[in-house]
């Protein structure tokens, strides 16, 4: 299995940004953003984010506002924070450089078994397994494993098998191509390209017609079904924002002021009133949807010009100008539907 997957991987793996150099830092960064987001669609946020934190002091140092700011547009901000704490942490105890240490890495706030490994193995040539949703795929497959992978149990025993398979010459190697085989051919969903594998002549799945069938994996409970209503809130040329609690979804970001339910324009007038507002004109913006893990907002908009006021503050909305939201303050992508809006009120995006 060792030869034909590694020949297949140096010919065929993706140029990325992150296997330029083996950076432990860098590698780090890009194994955070991809969870849960697509390699391509990682890029250009690797290289804002490098660019502008290119150390692991700079990382630790970041004001956090910064931070989220420069983390806008991939979710799950509580990744960057917990980054952030590891960072200092890394300052603390290691002088800046991540631990060339499996088990110490491991104890960073954030960096769990998968991070690790891959950690370990990729900068620092450490033979441990990185075993991501890509890897227990392609190793269930060429098993035919038919246990549940979403158990505990079977993960571990699947990284006791890569353990015992990982060369101790090129384990960096190894884990990226499982992973990229995963990615790019031995993909989900019953589109699998069998005929470009390089493993399908050991494959038991495939010699016995189950890769359709594999992995096993348990159904996710169904996400709870959340109605809004969204509020584009216009004084001249500024914007109302405000700030979410500092626990919870979405801790600490700055969002578009909205309420749950659904509200009739009617119901949102009466709303905008009771902030101390005085409503001169409302427009429908139409419905939206943003999925997170575990719940959905069907979101209804309004966009409502108010009379101008003197303050930039009112109650615990900010007053600004598109500008400045835009390069300072960090609003969540499930606003993205009515963002456009702060660029003047036309809905250009």
């Amino acid at each position: 299995m060792e030869k034909p997957l590694l020949d297949w991987y140096r010919k065929n793996k993706r140029l990325l940004p992150w296997r330029e150099n083996k950076n432990p830092y860098e590698i780090w960064v890009s194994e955070i953003m991809c969870q849960q987001t697509r390699v391509e669609a990682v890029k250009p946020y690797f290289a804002k984010f490098l660019s502008a934190l290119p150390t692991v002091k700079d990382l630790a140092q970041c004001p956090q506002e910064r931070l989220l700011k420069l983390w806008e547009g991939l979710g799950y901000y509580n990744r960057v924070r917990n980054m952030q704490k590891a960072a200092q942490q890394i300052m603390e105890l290691y002088q800046g450089e991540l631990p060339a240490d499996y088990e110490a890495l491991k104890k960073l706030k954030g960096i769990g078994i998968y991070t690790a490994g891959a950690i370990a193995s990729i900068a620092y040539g450490i033979a441990v397994p990185a075993v991501d949703g890509n890897v227990l795929r392609v190793i269930s497959r060429v098993t035919e494993q038919q246990e549940d992978i979403a158990k505990p149990s079977v993960r571990r025993r699947i990284e006791q098998e890569i353990q015992k398979m990982i060369p101790k010459e090129y384990p960096g190697d190894y884990n990226q191509a499982l992973m990229e085989l995963g990615a790019l051919v031995c993909v989900p969903n019953g589109q699998a390209k069998c005929g470009q594998c390089p493993l399908a002549g050991l494959c038991q799945a495939n010699a016995h017609g189950t890769v359709d069938q594999l992995p096993v994996k348990s159904r996710a409970k169904p996400r709870r079904v959340e109605e809004r209503t969204v509020l584009v809130i216009q004084d001249g040329e500024r914007v109302a924002i405000r700030k979410r609690a500092p626990k919870g979804l979405l801790a600490g970001l700055y969002e578009l002021p909205n309420t749950k339910q659904h509200l009739s324009s009617q119901e949102v007038l009466e709303l905008v009133k009771n902030m101390g507002l005085v409503p001169l004109h409302i427009q429908s913006l139409g419905e939206a949807k943003h999925i997170f893990s575990h719940v959905e907002w069907h979101m209804v908009g309004y966009h409502i010009r108010i009379q101008q006021l003197e303050k930039t503050r009112q109650g615990n909305m900010i007053f600004t100008d598109s500008e400045e939201v835009q390069n300072k303050y960090a609003i969540p992508s499930a606003f993205d539907a009515f963002t456009g809006y702060l660029k003047g009120g036309d809905g250009a995006k």
